[in-house]
């Protein structure tokens, strides 16, 4: 376990370091316990569910670290659990944060999250008026920030799809960038699968009568509660754009494609004027009227640059050529 910080809040303050000695927290109030570790192992979450009589289920979930979004209420303690989500490359890895919230303790568990909480928490820090009120402001915080996090990822995201659409009207996609088109689309379906709960966890926070959560903190879940909508919105807006730019670029290339076919059934009918009338007088017939014509020649070809040049004014006229 690498713990990040564990300190006593008093008065909205930091007030001092809390060591993790396994005995139970004191509980007083006005002040509370907000822990941040990161990876634990079985003997380190037994000793903090010693300290802050943690339910034994939530503390099984919070070792897995591949569970959903969700709210569980376990006595008079709340356990939270939110993704965390970051690009790497094309590609969304994802991360898992465990809340544990009760009257006098927040304790956050992280797995896989590239993002510290150490800015948050010094963010926080500087509003000692909104730690004064307790760990509901916190897991607040910790769950804002979370979702703050992924609006950069899907701006970058969004980035990269309008920029291939800019080349798609350019040049042709290449497999591979239809390749990517698609491995970006089932990166946004998975992301969408994720905001669905943790739009859930949002709603649940802001509507329901919970304990920990007092009624002048929804207002601030609510908050957090647009925010997944707005990021939802604009992935369901990715989605789309993802799509519209593989079928525009299907069009395109039909397009290129019978224009390419249309010139050549056009050329094919200008060449088989001359072809034509070539095939007739190469016929070894010895009783051929225009054979012994002394302009025989310079008329025949005369009338294949005709018709041709007439075959290729209309052709021109109608856009096959």
């Amino acid at each position: 376990m690498t713990v990040i910080a564990s300190y006593i809040y008093r008065l909205g303050k930091r007030a001092e370091e809390l060591p993790l000695t396994g005995r139970p927290f004191p509980e007083r109030d006005g002040e509370f316990a907000w822990i941040g570790i990161t990876d634990p192992t079985v003997e380190e979450m037994a000793s903090l569910k010693s300290m802050f009589d943690l339910h034994p289920l939530a503390v099984e979930d919070a070792l897995n670290g591949r569970q959903v979004p969700k709210v569980e209420v376990y006595g008079n303690q709340l356990f939270v659990i939110i993704k965390t989500a970051h690009l790497e490359g094309d590609k969304i890895a994802y991360g898992e944060t465990c809340i544990f919230v009760g009257r006098h303790h927040v304790i956050s568990v992280r797995h896989g999250s590239a993002r510290s909480h150490k800015e948050l928490r010094e963010h926080l820090e500087q509003s000692p008026q909104l730690l004064e009120h307790g760990p509901d402001y916190v897991l607040h915080g910790i769950i804002d920030f979370v979702v703050d996090g992924y609006l950069p990822m899907v701006e970058t995201l969004e980035d990269k799809v309008l920029e291939m659409e800019k080349h798609m009207l350019i040049a042709f996609l290449e497999r591979e960038q239809i390749r990517r088109l698609f491995r970006m689309r089932r990166q946004v379906i998975r992301f969408q699968r994720i905001l669905g709960p943790m739009e859930e966890v949002a709603g649940k926070l802001a509507n329901l009568e919970l304990p920990c959560i007092d009624e002048n903190a929804k207002a601030y879940f609510r908050d957090v509660l647009d925010h997944v909508r707005r990021v939802e919105f604009m992935m369901s807006g990715l989605r789309e754009v993802i799509t519209s730019v593989f079928e525009a670029s299907n069009l395109l290339e039909q397009q290129r494609q019978g224009m390419i076919t249309r010139q050549l059934a056009a050329w094919a009918a200008i060449l088989a004027v001359p072809t034509a009338i070539a095939g007739i007088y190469g016929m070894n017939f010895e009783h051929m009227p225009e054979l012994k014509s002394e302009y025989g020649y310079y008329v025949v070809i005369a009338v294949i640059i005709t018709l041709c040049a007439i075959l290729y004014y209309r052709f021109k006229k109608t856009g096959w050529l």
